[in-house]
């Protein structure tokens, strides 16, 4: 690990990975309690994969990559909207037609520009290679979604909460719904240089579920997981610079471990704990 601080002071590709890292984990932490507890992890997964076309047509045209995938990540909210609100398919069916033909169609773009991007560091991130336009966007949106948050704390929570009070105060619940969408799709895209399209949405997810499961309360459950997704994408860089290893797949694993250790030693919620005041109230009895 000291050898390791001595590199990040020495070389630059190292701060701006740490840097990069640093803040993908915790947008995605912050981001990601609100999609645990709006039980959204299915739609967090389709966006993520759904962007892969306007990556791959933004490296086609030569223009950055955010434009093309922030583009495609709202138009697959809208369409999935649109197929849940005028059929008889549900949402979860909604989701697998869209992102799964969106992402094909990905897959299929990123073959033909395969001269201009390489495809396994856009499906699973590779940190080490962060240039500074990617430092300074992901910078930006993690300033823009965090102010968002800040600003909307009130109507988010309401609405995460209780859909059906929310409406009764007049509050537009599918604004909301649709600009947390779009802070999603930011942090998507934020993400994409870190772990990557098959991957974010374990970032998403993972943070946040551990600290749902430590905490009752959001504003908590939101500082923890802002906590696990730094720690886990800190730690995955350093393993992976160490060994050589795929940045994407290192961070989750971290990720990973952080939630078996909830999982099984959180105070109210781990199922060794649990199991102790079992006996324990057994042997009482």
């Amino acid at each position: 690990m000291v050898q390791f601080i001595n590199d990040i002071m020495q070389y630059e590709f190292l701060q701006k990975a740490l840097f990069t890292s640093v803040m993908v984990g915790i947008l995605c932490g912050v981001i990601g309690s609100f999609i645990i507890l709006r039980g959204m992890a299915l739609m967090g997964d389709a966006i993520s994969h759904a962007i892969l076309p306007g990556v791959a047509i933004s490296f086609m045209l030569g223009i950055n990559y955010f434009y093309g995938a922030v583009l495609m990540g709202i138009i697959t909210s809208l369409g999935i909207g649109f197929v849940t609100q005028n059929s008889r398919i549900k949402s979860d069916s909604s989701i697998g037609i869209v992102f799964s033909a969106f992402f094909a169609l990905g897959i299929l773009l990123l073959m033909k520009a395969q001269t201009a991007v390489d495809l396994s560091s856009i499906l699973f991130g590779n940190v080490l290679s962060v240039r500074s336009s990617d430092m300074w966007l992901t910078l930006g949106i993690g300033i823009f979604v965090l102010l968002m948050v800040f600003l909307f704390y009130k109507e988010l929570l309401i609405t995460t909460f209780d859909p059906v009070i929310s409406k009764s105060y007049g509050l537009p619940t599918k604004l909301v719904h649709y600009g947390l969408m779009v802070l999603l799709t930011l942090v998507t895209v934020a993400s994409l240089q870190t772990v990557g399209v098959i991957l974010v949405v374990a970032m998403l997810i993972t943070p946040a579920a551990t600290a749902y499961l430590l905490t009752n309360r959001l504003s908590v459950m939101i500082f923890l997981a802002a906590i696990f997704g730094t720690l886990s994408s800190v730690l995955g860089l350093y393993f992976s610079f160490k060994y050589n290893l795929t940045s994407g797949a290192v961070i989750v694993l971290v990720a990973t471990a952080f939630f078996i250790l909830a999982f099984l030693f959180s105070p109210q919620q781990g199922i060794v704990w649990r199991a102790l005041k079992v006996n324990k109230q057994r042997a009482s009895f």
